[in-house]
């Protein structure tokens, strides 16, 4: 039993390794870093690119780094989704590699999951470059921050939500052989989930519907209506800044509302109370959610390469 166990797991390191030193070749770590130093740094001017525009002077925001979410947010986490596992499958079948790969001898099984890892290794090490780059900055940028302690939730909830994405990216690049519709599949996935159903959730009042499929979910507010009150995003996007939240504030209640237009007259404008839950539900339901579709979609990925006929 150890041997064997012994051979599965050097397998699995050497696919891993092999995938790394893939991604190293092809420079897409180098690359990453490179956008998420850009992204992160247009987060941390973002309060010097308002105050040239408006002659406002930057105000002290001792809350910046635990608000920003590594400086990504959501477009951020479906950005990283993609450059890191757009082409981890797709680009073995574009090119043949995938022949001499399945001649060697691991299984298909060692060689998801192996470039599933390699996935989860290189947004690891993005992520904090990122959380350093984001503390250090926000603390010369917007002075002294508050509860720093708690920087590793973010950096937890930004892997969690973004491996949401790479499973949706992963779906899609093993079922189509083609990176660009494994990214152009998982575009349209982000597009539906954060656009189209934002509008309708907040115009419809089944914002309820968005708390059940990736992305930033529906809007709750804390003490007060949408237009004064604190808002809180509820989907996978946001479970990090939501994580930290609850650690503060562990009694805070979310409540929903209804946006109706001409319920008063002609041009005016109504929120409608609709429920109310406590944060702790909306992290334990963000945490289920992304957890049932990442388990769901890999599972079906890896049973899709599986099944795959591949010939020479």
């Amino acid at each position: 039993m150890r041997l064997r166990n012994s051979k599965w797991t050097t397998k699995l390191s050497a696919m891993v390794r092999y995938e790394l030193l893939w991604n190293l070749r092809k420079k897409k770590f180098l690359g990453m870093l490179i956008v998420a130093f850009a992204l992160t740094t247009l987060s941390l001017a973002g309060g010097h690119i308002v105050s040239a525009i408006t002659g406002e002077p930057v105000q002290a925001n001792p809350d910046f780094v635990l608000n920003a979410n590594v400086g990504l947010g959501g477009f951020g986490f479906f950005l990283f989704a993609v450059v890191t596992a757009m082409n981890s499958i797709s680009a073995e079948f574009e090119s043949g590699t995938i022949v001499p790969l399945l001649a060697k001898p691991i299984s298909r099984t060692i060689v998801f999951f192996g470039k599933l890892v390699a996935a989860f290794i290189t947004l690891l090490a993005t992520y904090c470059f990122l959380t350093v780059y984001m503390v250090i900055g926000g603390s010369i940028v917007y002075g002294p921050q508050n509860n720093l302690y708690l920087a590793p939730l973010s950096l937890l909830g930004s892997m969690v939500s973004t491996l949401v994405w790479i499973s949706i990216v992963f779906l899609f690049g093993t079922i189509s052989k083609s990176s660009l519709i494994a990214a152009l599949g998982a575009l349209g996935v982000w597009f539906s989930t954060n656009i189209i159903g934002s509008i309708l959730g907040v115009l419809a009042g089944q914002g309820w519907i968005l708390t059940y499929i990736p992305g930033s979910g529906t809007t709750g507010t804390v003490e007060g209506l949408p237009s004064v009150g604190m808002q809180v995003l509820t989907g996978t996007d946001n479970i990090g800044p939501n994580l930290i939240q609850y650690i503060l504030h562990p009694l805070w209640e979310i409540t929903y509302y209804k946006l109706k237009i001409g319920g008063n007259g002609p041009g005016s404008i109504q929120w409608i109370k609709l429920y109310s839950e406590p944060l702790s539900t909306v992290i334990l339901t963000s945490i289920l959610v992304a957890l049932t579709y990442f388990i769901t979609l890999i599972a079906i990925s890896w049973y899709s390469l599986r099944r795959t006929q591949v010939t020479a």
